[in-house]
């Protein structure tokens, strides 16, 4: 190997991975603050980590005073971190007359008016006499003077800072959305209503339950932000090495092994990260450079991590922000949605190792020595400490108790397992403060014995773990970092919040919806002749209409997705969906899915392919060349959720109920078709497979999807000349060998 070679897949150092991934996640880059205002964001940061890790564990105060707090930490620290608009010079340190500690006193004024209308609606609640304000009961729908101007100064600011942390897409759309409220008489035909008065459009988004402090705020302050903590602490402790090193061990050693690590650790870095750019930059670091001194193109290397990582948001049990609020829009508990996920982030994954090892087939990659494996006695004696905050998480989780209380208590065990030493009694102060906890929720009915024994075991193993202990410094940068990465997801909640409040408000879901199905209906029609043969009808139109209305409902995910955060776009496209494919008879929470997996699809989507680019950028390679691999490679989960809309089966917990059979059989077909695909898209499968066979695959998929014994005979004979001669071939070599 050249110096160039080797400088090409050199390892990358922490701070240069830090930079990569500041650059490509949403929210990561921050400004600079002189050390004194920095500390201050600091004490900021980790009040509002504290509280929120407290709160989960003891009682929630009102859902007012909740979301208050939490927008006024989101204010404080976007206002103090992120520039107004960003330049190359914006994240340096500047200081002068007209800034404090580095940030510009303008900045300092909108801090303070968002902290304000975010608290006014609690301070208000109950009424200021000596303003003349009534109780809230009475303000409902006639809001006076002052909830005007806070509620218009907090929306006007929570579009601010989504703007500043996500960029203009998404205050653009939501924009789009305030003035179809207020402007209803303006628009054409079915569009057409009749208008918001501007009062009761700044209460509906301000009072609570609809708008800003609706489900979406509610959710992530008081669910979606405790697990990002813990995936943050989890994989500081030491887990997320833990599940590269298993990975490796698994899947080392097979051909073209390190490609295949890639995609075993991203799959089990997703049930702890929800994070796609996170998932990427902590498995990339490892699997691309190896991936590359084996002998795969820096794109692919790039695009295998890219499109393994975009799995995290639909891996259970930790997945992004939008399945915490789709368990809220369904009124379904969140285990269900896990249960929900599990064959859909299976498929996806089948589909990347699939093009993978073809890959390495057709490349002739071999996998790693067995003197490169880490060794299985040597990981586990070192890490298996860590794999305990994980297993409270999900024992609490699954045993019925809220999500927000299993984060707490996998919190709680991840602090143990990274402070408290036995061979270190001062550090004991952790375990035991969490053991007086259990056994105060249990002398209160809150834990049952049998929890609150699993419970106290976890945190008296937790004591044992052989590795270096965490300092407390080093756990508030921890908490720090952890608060960082909700920023983002937390301005997008608020802000997204309009548009459930205009969508209430107005009933814009189901026109919309109502005009996707029947634009579906009338292609459906125009189109049936080609889809009968005399009395033999291949495709009803009901058929066709709810193919295209998925398509058309795919197509408006890929292409908004190019942009905007998962959780945005699932709450707005699912408004749509939802009421089209209701009208269609698609199972609630299969359409919820299907808009979740398409929002998934997007990450990995050109142009706009952040995990993509942060891939390409450890991978040295081509960003778009990278984007475009990473989708090619993620082609087989495109068509996979058409499957659960036709067989929500395979969702386990439909309400059309659960047959085994039908399942094993739904998926197997599901499994061939994205195994076709993936062929089509390397040219290869026992043997190279010339433009036309691939083309006959990329049918046979497709068609295999369709969960039918007609449609998997039809995929069986179209595919039948390439699978004949892919044996002959195979023989043939066979025997020459």
């Amino acid at each position: 190997m050249s110096d160039q070679q080797s400088e090409a897949v050199r390892d990358l150092s922490q701070a240069e991975l830090a930079a990569i991934e500041e650059k490509y996640d949403e929210g990561a880059a921050t400004r600079s603050v002189t050390p004194a205002f920095g500390k201050v964001l600091r004490y900021v940061a980790l009040t509002f980590a504290v509280y929120h890790y407290l709160t989960a564990g003891f009682a929630l105060p009102p859902d007012y005073w909740h979301m208050g707090w939490h927008l006024s930490g989101l204010f404080i620290l976007t206002y103090a971190l992120y520039p107004m608009v960003k330049t190359p010079t914006s994240f340096d340190l500047n200081t002068g007359a007209l800034r404090l500690g580095g940030v510009p006193y303008l900045d300092i004024i909108l801090m303070v008016l968002g902290v304000a209308s975010a608290l006014y609606l609690g301070l208000a609640w109950r009424g200021i006499g000596m303003l003349g304000v009534e109780e809230m009961t009475f303000r409902m729908g006639n809001p006076n003077g002052y909830d005007l101007l806070f509620g218009c100064i907090l929306i006007v600011l929570v579009l601010d800072i989504a703007r500043r942390t996500l960029g203009w897409i998404l205050p653009f759309i939501i924009s789009i959305f305030i003035s179809y409220a207020l402007l209803g008489p303006y628009f054409p035909g079915l569009l057409q209503h009749p208008g918001v008065k501007f009062n009761t459009f700044v209460s509906s988004m301000y009072f609570p339950q609809e708008g800003i402090f609706g489900v979406t705020l509610w959710v992530v302050s008081t669910i979606v932000f405790h697990f990002v903590l813990f995936g943050v602490i989890a994989q500081r402790t030491g887990l997320g090495q833990l599940f590269i090193d298993n990975a490796t061990i698994l899947a080392g050693r097979y051909t073209g092994g390190p490609a295949k690590v890639s995609v075993v650790s991203s799959a089990f870095f997703g049930t702890i990260s929800g994070s796609s750019v996170a998932n990427t930059v902590s498995t990339g670091a490892l699997t691309i450079p190896n991936m590359k001194r084996l002998g795969y193109p820096g794109h692919f290397a790039g695009g295998v991590e890219a499109a393994a990582s975009a799995g995290g948001q639909i891996t259970p049990p930790i997945m992004g922000a939008a399945a915490f609020i789709m368990a809220e829009f369904l009124e379904l508990p969140y285990t269900t949605i896990v249960i929900a996920a599990i064959f859909p982030a299976l498929l996806h994954y089948v589909g990347v190792f699939t093009v993978v090892h073809l890959m390495a087939r057709k490349l002739g990659l071999q996998g790693l020595t067995k003197d490169a494996l880490p060794k299985l006695r040597a990981v586990w004696s070192d890490g298996w400490a860590n794999i305990v905050p994980l297993v409270g998480l999900l024992v609490v989780l699954f045993s019925g108790y809220t999500p927000y209380m299993s984060a707490f208590c996998g919190i709680s065990l991840a602090i143990i397992a990274g402070m408290s030493r036995l061979r270190e009694p001062v550090t004991l102060v952790y375990a035991a403060a969490f053991i007086g906890f259990v056994v105060w929720k249990q002398a209160g009915g809150g834990f049952d014995v049998a929890m609150s024994a699993i419970l106290i075991l976890g945190a008296v193993v937790a004591t044992l773990n052989p590795q270096r202990r965490i300092s407390l410094p080093e756990m508030g940068d921890t908490f720090e970092t952890g608060v960082k990465y909700a920023l983002a997801v937390g301005a997008a909640s608020a802000a997204v919040g309009i548009v459930i409040g205009v969508i209430n408000t107005t009933g814009v879901g189901f026109r919309i919806g109502f005009m996707v199905t029947q634009a579906a209906s009338n292609l459906g029609n125009d189109i049936s002749w080609l889809f009968t043969f005399g009395a033999y009808e291949l495709f009803s139109v009901e058929d066709l209409t709810l193919f295209i209305s998925l398509v058309f409902i795919a197509l408006a995910c890929i292409l908004m997705g190019a942009g905007v955060p998962t959780t945005a776009l699932y709450i707005m496209l699912v408004s749509v969906a939802q009421p089209a494919l209701a009208q269609l008879g698609v199972p609630p929470i299969a359409s919820h899915m299907f808009v979740l997996y398409y929002g998934v699809v997007a990450e990995i989507t050109p142009p706009v392919c952040t995990s993509a680019y942060a891939a390409a950028a450890i991978a040295n390679s081509n960003p778009f060349r990278t984007g475009i691999s990473a989708f090619t490679l993620g082609l087989g989960k495109v068509v996979a959720p058409m499957a659960f809309v036709y067989a929500p089966v395979l969702l386990f917990v439909s309400s059309t109920g659960f047959d085994l059979w039908e399942f094993t059989y739904t998926a197997a077909s599901c499994i061939a078709g994205v195994i076709a695909l993936s062929s089509a898209v390397v040219g290869y499968w026992l043997a190279p497979v010339n433009i036309a066979f691939r083309w006959l695959l990329a049918i046979a998929g497709l068609i295999f999807i369709a969960p039918s014994l007609q449609a998997d005979l039809v995929a069986l004979i179209v595919a039948s000349p390439v699978i004949v001669t892919q044996l002959i071939v195979r023989r043939g070599a066979k025997a020459a060998s």
